[in-house]
């Protein structure tokens, strides 16, 4: 008991930006979640007679141009953002370290084949390079996931990569190969678990950037449809308002900022809790 008291008090002196992360993060999944039963209204439903009804008792975000209530929209918004954020990240972070682990385990022709895809997609910034894939493939929020997906693995397969190029002529690893486990088993056994903890960090650290990158595209109309209450479309619809119903696109702005904000916080705190020299490696990527 008195360990696990002492461990609670240092996690608190140092790692207070870990705890306000989780506190964030873990106030919107509970709002993903239950999502339909903080709802006050249908977020989809349209009633000309209540539009551009400013904060009040009844709304409390007010409508929209359309006599929707903001305040649902912006709940079941957190869905539709936050599972196109994970859903990226999660994607990205599988298909980046399996074809890293590869390349750093097995080098020669395969190596630098992938690694100059991975400098060509790194020459272009991911936003831009991400908007042209989606212009390319149409906009819907399949679609939005692909396309971040496209460019969102280079990272983790660089990380990836260079944790393999370390491990492969280790003892340890010398001394698996020597009683017969296959390549499979090595890297399934060995590399993937020392590469685990890295990833995770930068699972952490890249949710908060994916729902900025998705909420940029559905902006300029890529993502989500309307009348899906994605963030970026409700920025989008409320962005001809500003001068007389400003707060159409201050609540959802707002949403993205304290969830992006939540997140690198979180992401942050397990960076300096679990691998106090990603910092550095991170910059020097």
């Amino acid at each position: 008991m008195r360990q696990i008291r002492s461990f609670f008090n240092m996690l608190t002196r140092k790692n207070i930006i870990l705890i306000l992360g989780i506190i964030i993060t873990g106030c919107m999944f509970v709002i993903v979640i239950f999502a339909p039963y903080l709802e006050m209204y249908d977020p989809t439903k349209m009633s000309l007679g209540d539009k551009f009804i400013p904060p009040c008792r009844e709304h409390w975000f007010g409508t929209d141009h359309m006599g929707r209530d903001i305040l649902s929209r912006v709940i079941e918004g957190s869905r539709v953002s936050l599972t196109t954020a994970v859903a990226v990240v999660l994607v990205s972070a599988a298909l980046g370290t399996g074809i890293g682990l590869v390349s750093g385990f097995f080098g020669g022709f395969m190596d630098m084949i992938l690694m100059r895809l991975v400098d060509v997609l790194l020459a272009f910034p991911t936003i831009v390079f991400a908007l042209a894939i989606s212009t390319l493939l149409g906009t819907g929020q399949g679609n939005l996931i692909l396309a971040i997906c496209c460019v969102q693995w280079v990272r983790y397969a660089r990380i990836a990569r260079g944790e393999a190029i370390l491990l492969k002529n280790a003892e340890y690893i010398e001394a698996a190969k020597a009683i017969g486990s296959s390549n499979l088993q090595l890297l399934a056994k060995y590399f993937f678990p020392n590469v685990i903890s890295k990833i995770l960090i930068m699972v952490s650290l890249d949710i908060g950037s994916i729902i900025l990158y998705c909420a940029s595209l559905s902006f300029l109309g890529l993502g989500a449809q309307p009348p899906s209450p994605d963030w970026g479309v409700m920025i989008s619809d409320g962005k001809n308002y500003m001068q007389y119903a400003p707060w159409m696109t201050l609540f959802p702005g707002l949403a993205i900022a304290v969830s992006a904000l939540g997140f690198n916080m979180m992401g942050d705190g397990i960076r300096d809790l679990l691998d106090p020299r990603m910092r550095e490696s991170v910059q020097s990527e």
